[in-house]
């Protein structure tokens, strides 16, 4: 779908709503007050009469939706953006490291990396859970990212693709901050609220949308306890599948503190309304929280506590840079030709010409679509579907979206050290340019064809690269061959047998 600015009355009576109701000292039973940009709360401050507030009216549904649509469409937004500060994040991550950083700061720059990665982790976990949540209530799944695109009101900022600073660091610490924080005159809030400001015209946190949807998801005079569907559980997707042991720190630290333990996916099937609830409110809490438990420290505070920690090395290196010289918003080809590229592109991008850098941009791109389209089918296939003997289309499947997460990883790597042309030396990084369809065709056969068509125009990138001369990834790029042509002969088998 593409971006309708008449739709923006669908979603300006939550504003409202926080205008009206979100005094500072109010009680929104999350105990937070998480969703005001900063100029709304200096305008509520300017307002309230009262210091004592502690009842706010409940939000109205627009007339033009019942309950269960509009938590639909607020649901849809909320994916869109896990899905896009997880890549925002991925980018940011990826570009990390380079001979510059001076040997005694590479261990602490390298722990960074993983912190950023955790987080990134986490909000796949949070993008796969919003699923989870749709399902059960029985509304369309959405594995896209442009139907509500960067100047809706609860996009934190315009989406880019740029390299780890301290300037994108404010403004993952803004975006993730609680409201309190940002308004407790602290400093290091001020100051954080001033490099934003500079970039980014009308910056907002996203906790306006999670406080409207945990109050409407709870309230059955907004949605009934029957459209929770319970026989959709075993569609949905598990901590078992997905989490890979990522819960509590289980996957190890370096030692160091609290803030390197390994993420805590959050992955629960759901089977009621208070399931649906609790899994929103975590995910919430997991981004914003001020509270949370030693052992678990929010999004928040861990880009916070890898603020303070440049701040210091800077303090030290005025020059001080930890990442590569990456391409910002990096596409392939003419804006003008290719439209998705960087989606009516919201900042200036990169035009990546050269030719080596092209095809594994081209590569990359095609192993992100396999990933959503992977995820996408998965939430098709019932445990067990259809299993027979050694194949199991869901474990199938599911293995495969890991494949692609780890390949992405490896292309990024690659990207963020191939220089983007011959007359400089910036180098890419993964485009993550937005597919023509995020659909996937009806029918079990057609799925598993189109993964098949895109593994066989991944092969004809692969057969491209490995025939430049010197090819340094050579071994990576047969790896890669070895494992898509597996994939394709038990394709091959679940297709040609009927299993699906």
């Amino acid at each position: 779908m593409n971006f309708n600015p008449k739709r923006d009355h669908f979603i300006s009576p939550i504003l409202e709503w926080a205008k009206a109701n979100n005094a500072p000292k109010a009680n929104l039973n999350t105990g937070k007050n998480l969703f005001i940009t900063t100029d709304l709360a200096q305008e509520i401050a300017d307002n309230v009469i009262h210091d004592d507030v502690t009842e706010i009216k409940p939000f109205k549904v627009p007339a033009q939706f019942n309950g269960k649509d509009y938590i639909t469409m607020l649901l849809q937004i909320d994916a869109e953006i896990e899905q896009g500060l997880m890549l925002q994040y991925l980018y940011a991550a990826y570009s990390i490291g380079g001979p510059q950083i001076p040997e005694k700061h590479r261990e602490k720059v390298h722990t960074w990396q993983n912190i950023i990665l955790g987080i990134a982790k986490e909000e796949m976990g949070h993008f796969i859970s919003v699923q989870n949540v749709l399902k059960v209530i029985g509304a369309p799944l959405n594995f896209g990212r442009e139907s509500y695109p960067w100047d809706s009101p609860f996009y934190p900022f315009p989406f880019t693709l740029e390299r780890f600073s301290l300037s994108s660091l404010a403004k993952y610490v803004y975006a993730e901050a609680p409201a309190e924080w940002l308004e407790s005159g602290e400093p290091l809030a001020e100051e954080i609220k001033k490099s934003v400001n500079s970039t980014v015209s009308d910056p907002h946190t996203v906790g306006a949308l999670f406080i409207v949807l945990l109050q409407l998801i709870q309230d059955p005079d907004v949605i009934s306890d029957e459209t929770f569907q319970a026989a959709t559980y075993n569609y949905q997707a598990k901590f078992d599948e997905w989490g890979r042991g990522y819960t509590g720190g289980n996957r190890g630290s370096d030692g160091q503190n609290i803030y390197t333990k390994s993420p805590d996916v959050l992955v629960a099937p759901l089977l009621s309304r208070d399931d649906a609830y609790n899994a929103l409110s975590e995910i919430a809490e997991q981004g914003e929280g001020l509270d949370t438990k030693d052992t678990v420290p929010s999004h928040f505070e861990r880009f916070l506590h890898i603020y303070k920690e440049y701040k210091e090395i800077l303090a030290e290196i005025p020059a001080f840079e930890p990442s590569r010289n990456v391409a910002t918003n990096p596409y392939v080809g003419s804006t003008d030709d290719l439209e998705t590229a960087v989606a009516a592109i919201e900042t200036e991008g990169d035009k990546i010409t050269n030719p080596e850098c092209i095809l594994w941009a081209d590569l990359c791109d095609i192993r992100y679509r396999l990933l959503l389209n992977f995820l996408n089918h998965s939430f098709l296939l019932d445990n067990g579907y259809n299993n027979s003997g050694s194949y199991s289309p869901r474990g199938m499947i599911i293995n495969s979206a890991f494949g692609e997460m780890y390949n992405l990883r490896s292309l990024s790597t690659i990207l963020v050290q191939t220089p983007i042309n011959k007359s400089n030396d910036k180098t890419a990084g993964p485009p993550f340019t937005l597919p023509y369809t995020f659909d996937l065709p009806f029918g079990e056969h057609n799925r598993w064809r189109l993964h098949k068509d895109l593994l066989e125009a991944s092969n004809n990138i692969i057969k491209k690269l490995k025939r430049l001369k010197n090819q340094p990834h050579i071994q990576y790029l047969n790896g890669l061959q070895e494992a898509d042509q597996k994939l394709l002969q038990a394709i091959a088998s679940l297709t040609q047998e009927n299993l699906v």
